[in-house]
């Protein structure tokens, strides 16, 4: 009897045990599966940001959705929630067209050219009729157009100004007052450069892409020798002394509108101190909107994509600012209400779309 006794309380014993451990194993099991939940949910965002980089790097890069990327728009429509089926729909005219492809011109257009007109003729008392030797007259013209390009004409230019004395005053032994002929001043003193010179190498430079050696044989060509060291020290000087102060007045003009755009690109730089020609740099571009009445771009060259420059070009700027989004100008005053833009928003709703057939 004794050791029936006994073996009830080592059974209960070991009951109690295995109970104990029974309870230890789920919740061990209920953590673990929680765990292996939350890492399921993490393994499956990483695969769809990798596939998202794959398709950005490899994929098509039109931002065109299909049907069921579409659907994904109705997530931001609450009218769906809102519609009553059985209201009779009112009569609406559907106006149809074709929009017209924009394609560029290859005709050659001289509209806006200057015409110059020679007329050709046969002198008076020759217009005689080989015939009946009677007198002719003009009965028609015949008209031919040839384009005809005057190259560039390179001259120095002296400007020599007379001063004035009085003679009456000299034989008086009066103070003599020197007067002197009004002159243009230089653009850049100590300088042979013109306006006109410095205007042409800037044009040929940043607008047709002639570089500035490229220049400097153009000009060999023709006669003279002008270095591309001082073409570039024009350039500069011409550039501190002229542009940047009207630079800083189209600035503070801009500032003074509504809306304004802002966006970057990347930019590189072949030859700058103290940096390697592989670091990318960025080039900021701020413009007035489409309805203002005097429209501007400026542009900023800037080594990074910091958020403390548009701090500092827009510090005086309050109203709207439409950007593509980069995180950068959240960082902006107050004063400054940030603006999506349309031609990203595709963008943004065709990876939620990507994301959504993953999901």
């Amino acid at each position: 009897m004794e050791n029936v006794i006994c073996q009830l309380e080592e059974l209960k014993t070991k009951y109690s045990e295995l109970e104990h451990k029974t309870s230890e194993l789920e919740d061990k099991n209920s953590y673990l599966e929680e765990k292996n939940s939350e890492l399921a949910k993490l393994v499956a965002y990483y695969e769809e940001c990798f596939r998202l980089s794959k398709h950005r790097q490899f994929g098509q890069s039109s931002e065109k959705a299909d049907s069921d990327s579409r659907q994904i728009l109705l997530v931001f429509d609450e009218a769906e929630n809102e519609a009553e089926v059985k209201m009779p729909e009112p009569s609406v005219e559907e106006i149809t067209y074709t929009r017209r492809r924009c394609t560029g011109s290859k005709e050659d257009n001289f509209e806006t050219l200057p015409v110059e007109s020679i007329v050709h003729s046969i002198p008076e008392e020759e217009r005689i009729c080989p015939e009946c030797g009677g007198a002719m007259h003009i009965m028609g013209h015949e008209k031919r157009r040839e384009l005809e390009i005057i190259p560039a004409q390179v001259k120095i230019v002296e400007h020599e100004r007379e001063v004035y004395s009085c003679r009456r005053c000299e034989h008086e032994n009066i103070k003599v007052p020197v007067i002197k002929a009004p002159m243009p001043e230089a653009p850049i003193k100590g300088s042979a450069a013109s306006a006109a010179s410095i205007a042409h190498i800037m044009v040929q430079k940043y607008m047709n892409a002639v570089p500035l050696y490229r220049q400097e044989m153009s000009f060999l060509n023709e006669g003279f020798f002008l270095s591309r060291q001082t073409m570039a020290n024009w350039l500069i000087r011409a550039s501190s002394d002229w542009l940047e102060p009207l630079y800083e007045q189209m600035r503070q003009r801009i500032l003074q509108e509504e809306i304004l755009h802002a966006d970057e690109t990347v930019v590189q730089v072949l030859k700058e101190p103290g940096r390697s020609s592989r670091r990318e740099s960025f080039m900021w571009l701020y413009r007035t909107g489409r309805y203002t009445k005097t429209p501007a771009v400026l542009y900023e060259y800037r080594e990074t994509r910091s958020s403390a420059h548009p701090k500092r070009f827009l510090e005086d700027f309050k109203g709207y600012l439409h950007t593509d989004g980069y995180s950068g100008y959240k960082t902006l005053q107050k004063d400054i209400r940030l603006c999506g833009c349309w031609a990203h928003y595709p963008r943004c709703m065709i990876i939620l779309g990507d994301s959504a057939h993953a999901a």
